[in-house]
């Protein structure tokens, strides 16, 4: 149920919606009671009709339409992953067709998924002839049309937010939308997650070795560290923001 009009606060990880009571419903001296209560139920019938249309109320809270900043979600929006910074670091896009794409639509949510795999020429760098590095990307862009997914990005993200064994803790990305955080697992994958308004954007990266050589092969070479991607990972994250605002 839609209540009388209340100051809501800025939603974010630092502010809660807070509503200031005590209205002093009485008269002002000189003018007659009933006058002013006509005045007020029609200025109260007026308010309410215009909050509605601005917010939603979930219970005994009164939650804010979030801002999409523009982000659209389609089932073209995997095409967003140019990845340039991370396919020069790699070497190529692997030669057989590696996006794929899913794709979730609700009233409350739209979320796509997509993964690309990006592979290095055979013996490039410090590797031995027919050892080459495959790098596995995925991207998760969720755009959240009823409530503000700030509270629960920063849960779910932030440093407060638990920890495997292997994983180490979440580090602030500046000047990356609203709130950006990157997480690795040791040797594993590095996850770079993003909060920009009603979007939330999650890229992932991994490397791993793979031969194809005519012999058999006895030591195999560490794969590159996660870290080593993550200067990349910020770089084309900041391209699929732009380009997923801009698709159809």
């Amino acid at each position: 149920m839609i209540s009388e009009p209340e100051l809501v606060g800025e939603f974010g990880p630092e502010h809660r919606p807070e509503a200031v009571g005590g209205f002093d419903h009485r008269p002002p001296p000189g003018r007659r009671r009933g006058h002013g209560l006509l005045w007020g139920a029609a200025g109260a019938l007026t308010a309410s009709a215009i909050w509605a249309t601005t917010v939603f109320a979930y219970g005994d809270g009164i939650v804010e339409r979030p801002d999409t900043r523009g982000y659209q979600l389609s089932g073209r929006s995997c095409s967003a992953m140019q990845l340039k910074a991370l396919t020069a670091a790699a070497g190529k896009r692997e030669d057989v067709s590696t996006l794929v794409p899913g794709r979730i639509e609700h009233p409350a949510l739209d979320q796509i998924y997509c993964n690309v795999a990006l592979v290095s020429p055979e013996g490039a760098g410090t590797y031995a002839e027919g050892w080459s590095v495959h790098v596995h990307v995925g991207l998760r862009a969720e755009l959240h049309k009823e409530t503000a997914p700030g509270s629960e990005f920063e849960a779910r993200e932030g440093p407060s937010a638990l920890e495997g064994e292997d994983e180490k803790g979440a580090e602030l990305v500046p000047n990356l939308g609203d709130r950006a955080y990157l997480r690795t697992d040791f040797g594993e994958q590095s996850r770079l997650s993003v909060l920009d308004g009603a979007a939330v954007l999650t890229l992932t990266v991994s490397a791993s070795m793979t031969y194809s050589g005519p012999d058999d092969w006895e030591d195999e070479p560490e794969a590159p560290a996660p870290e080593s991607f993550h200067a990349d990972m910020i770089s084309d994250m900041r391209d699929v923001m732009e380009r997923l605002k801009t698709a159809a």
